[in-house]
């Protein structure tokens, strides 16, 4: 075998270990020009085809390898990233699309940034549709924010930043949610960029109700209202706003103008097919029980909109409508048992419920220690068919918010429950007599300064 040496010379190479050098190195660089596939669309259709994810996945990480740059390679590229960020998405593997957002920094600078943005809010959408990945996307968008502020692309980390305060919400961390969106929501301002401006506004809207300052929530909202009507909003956007704003009406116990808003809520959502539709539904049968309507509940259930979200979450609301219709405390808590994941663990329908519960107990209560003017609390107790200590406390609250007269004698273990005091006739007239009086002092008072003067 022979060599050149770079000297003109041919030398024997067989007892020396450069012919085993030269064999890693060929290797190594058939290898290395074998790493990639052509970006064509046959090479898409080939990935698409394939029998295992996994095969498709290695196809597409091949295409994103090849080193050209012509305008119809990088429009190849673009949709192997859609479809392998699909398939990752699909097969579970978050880290991997983490990873995967670094790996395409070089990528990005040769196409433009809009698309840039458009790849990067994909890739995260990805990673939030796998379940139980929050800390990951917290993580993951904090990296994007450091790489954007290093690139010195703003538009995309306003929304990467607007997208970090979402799930900082979601996961409870509303102090640096809410310094981060003060700081966004400034700049974006200065920018005049209105639809941006909407989605933050809305967001900290809903941060100031998470943190129960309804006045500031109240506030955002009108401001995302406010810049809303200077463009056009897209429907899902709109009925976002529309959700909120029935979530705050109902907030002020007033589920009239709430219904109207959910119900506007529900059809943009509906024909959107968005997921968020039954729970638009779900809150307007809240409010139209909170209005002692309870009877329409299961009209709307069975209506055409209705029928399509028959579920759990419809189910508990029918189950507590007919609790509340029966004026049954003990129907209301069998609700509250069997679709506890449906009203319980739902924040807005939880408050809402406790405070309907309050109502329904304090109205069996009042009905039961009607005829009585000394009673036990153990038979009111087995009559209402709740634990003692619960009746004993609640009584003791309606004594004290003047629902009714009556003291609890513990002693006994009873109630004693006094005639309503008759108010007597002589009295608002002694006190519109010594009113009368007050003014002709007054007037008298104003004519005796004028004659001094």
């Amino acid at each position: 075998m022979l060599q050149y040496t770079g000297k003109l010379e041919v030398v024997d190479v067989y007892n020396d270990h450069s012919v085993h050098r030269l064999l890693i190195f060929v290797i190594k660089f058939v290898a290395m020009s074998f790493s990639y596939i052509p970006a064509t669309t046959d090479s898409i259709a080939q990935a698409l085809e394939a029998k295992d994810p996994s095969e498709s996945i290695s196809i597409l990480y091949q295409i994103l390898e090849n080193p050209s740059s012509s305008s119809e390679a990088l429009r190849i590229k673009e949709q192997a990233i859609s479809n392998l960020s699909d398939l990752l998405r699909q097969e579970k593997r978050a880290e991997e699309l983490r990873s995967l957002l670094t790996q395409l920094r070089p990528f990005f600078s040769v196409i433009p940034k809009a698309k840039t943005a458009k790849i990067v809010r994909g890739i995260i959408d990805a990673v939030a549709k796998i379940p139980g990945t929050s800390d990951l996307q917290i993580s993951l968008c904090k990296e994007m924010v450091q790489w954007t502020r290093t690139e010195k692309r703003t538009f995309l980390r306003q929304r990467v930043e607007a997208r970090l305060a979402s799930l900082l919400m979601e996961n409870k961390e509303y102090s640096e949610a809410l310094a981060l969106l003060s700081d966004l929501v400034k700049e974006v301002r200065r920018l005049d960029d209105k639809l941006l401006l909407v989605d933050i506004d809305l967001l900290e809207s809903k941060l100031h109700f998470s943190l129960r300052n309804l006045p500031k929530a109240k506030a955002s909202l009108t401001a995302a209202r406010t810049a809303a009507n200077a463009i056009y909003v897209p429907p899902a956007q709109q009925g976002t706003i529309d959700l909120q704003s029935g979530i705050l009406h109902a907030e002020e116990k007033d589920y009239k103008t709430a219904y109207s808003y959910f119900y506007e809520a529900f059809e943009a959502f509906n024909a959107l097919e968005d997921p968020r539709a039954i729970f638009s539904l779900k809150y307007m049968l809240l409010c139209k029980i909170m209005v002692n309507q309870a009877d329409d509940v299961a009209g709307i259930i069975s209506s055409k909109a209705g029928l399509q979200y028959v579920g759990p979450e419809l189910d508990a609301m029918k189950a507590v409508a007919d609790a509340y219709s029966k004026r049954s405390l003990k129907l209301f808590e069998t609700a509250l048992r069997d679709y506890k994941a449906q009203l319980e663990e739902d924040p807005i329908v939880h408050r809402h419920l406790s405070s309907l519960y309050d109502t329904l107990l304090e109205q069996n209560l009042c009905r039961l220690i009607e005829p009585f003017s000394t009673v036990e609390i153990d038979h009111v107790a087995q009559l209402i068919e709740l634990p003692v200590d619960h009746v004993e406390k609640k009584l003791s609250q309606m004594i004290l918010d003047k629902k009714f007269a009556g003291t609890l004698d513990q002693g006994a273990g009873c109630l004693v429950i006094f005639e309503d005091p008759k108010t007597d006739a002589i009295f608002p007239a002694t006190l519109e007599t010594i009113s009368n009086i007050g003014k002709v002092v007054d007037s008298l008072y104003i004519r005796s300064a004028k004659i001094m003067a």
